[in-house]
């Protein structure tokens, strides 16, 4: 992750406006990529004033909403075909399991499976495209997906911004400390969204046990002697 701030670093700002919401947005449209590591690093970046925090955050929240709605757009045409040609392209990140998992959290939660899902790498990446497969009504979607989007990318932002320029202040002698201390902080941000949020990947729920075939009660065929 320091690597990614110490490139976006090199880049004037505009660009790593774009590369936010563009990232962002095309993991949210189904495709793995690290829309949170850029995030932070871009974050992190604010709070030494290289980029200013409302657009990074306003970037986010764009890529998040609009990817995800394209998302639901292409899952609602292509329907569960094209999420099976997804896992067999990204079998580590979208495979049957991690489809499973996400598809039950839809089952259990609804929508709120859309809102959480932004705190959770799996769901970030297949909840646009699995609200539409499963046909989730647009405008509710489209609610829970803004909520989401725009909470998880402000808040991310404007927390890490904060205790970076803290930090700044603080430990100059120590940058790295400071750095450290801003990562721990993001992380512990939306803790408690994570935690709840976990629980939509919560193990399947065990299959019926299966009875054993009944034991063959036809008596055997004597076989009669002369």
């Amino acid at each position: 992750m320091f690597d990614v701030q110490h490139w976006l670093e090199s880049l004037p700002p505009i660009a790593v406006y774009l590369l936010v919401g563009g990232v962002i947005g095309v993991e949210s449209m189904g495709v793995p990529l690290p829309g949170e590591i850029v995030l932070i690093s871009s974050a992190l970046l604010a709070a030494t004033g290289v980029v200013e925090p409302e657009w990074v955050a306003t970037a986010a929240a764009t890529g998040a909403i609009v990817g995800d709605s394209i998302g639901y757009a292409v899952g609602r045409r292509g329907g569960r075909p094209l999420l099976a040609r997804l896992g067999r392209r990204f079998p580590r990140h979208l495979g049957p399991a991690q489809l499973a998992r996400a598809e039950q959290s839809f089952a259990r939660y609804g929508v709120w499976a859309v809102f959480f899902g932004r705190f959770v790498a799996l769901l970030r990446i297949l909840a646009g495209p699995l609200a539409g497969a499963l046909h989730v009504p647009y405008r509710r979607f489209l609610l829970a997906n803004a909520a989401g989007g725009l909470v998880w990318a402000f808040g991310t932002t404007y927390l890490l911004f904060t205790v970076g320029r803290a930090a700044e202040h603080w430990l100059k002698d120590i940058s790295w400390a400071g750095l450290v201390l801003a990562v721990l902080a993001g992380l512990a941000s939306t803790w408690w969204l994570r935690r709840r949020a976990h629980r939509l990947e919560a193990a399947e729920p065990p299959a019926p046990e299966t009875e054993p075939p009944a034991p063959d009660t036809e008596p055997a065929r004597a076989h009669s002697g002369t």
